[in-house]
């Protein structure tokens, strides 16, 4: 059975393999990870609007749109690293 668990709870461990310690994350941390998903998933949203595709896909219209959401995705990834390290 899988567990889920909110990124922003501080029981975050429970669904990951390879990172078994993490520090306790202030309000302000939270509140910030929370924002930089949030930007990441409203421009994944635009990306699916400008090429006319459906939103809950994984598929773009073009290639182009596929980078632009991989490099969103990285870059989400990277911003919320920096915030939980």
């Amino acid at each position: 059975m899988t567990t889920h668990v909110d990124s922003t709870s501080d029981d975050r461990t429970a669904n990951n393999a390879m990172r078994h310690r993490y520090r306790t994350l202030s309000e302000a941390e939270k509140a910030q990870m929370q924002e930089i998903k949030d930007l990441g998933a409203a421009f994944t949203a635009k990306l699916h609007e400008i090429g006319d595709t459906d939103a809950t896909s994984d598929r773009f219209a073009s290639r182009n749109l596929a980078l632009a959401n991989t490099h969103a995705e990285d870059a989400v990834m990277r911003a919320v690293r920096h915030i939980t390290a």
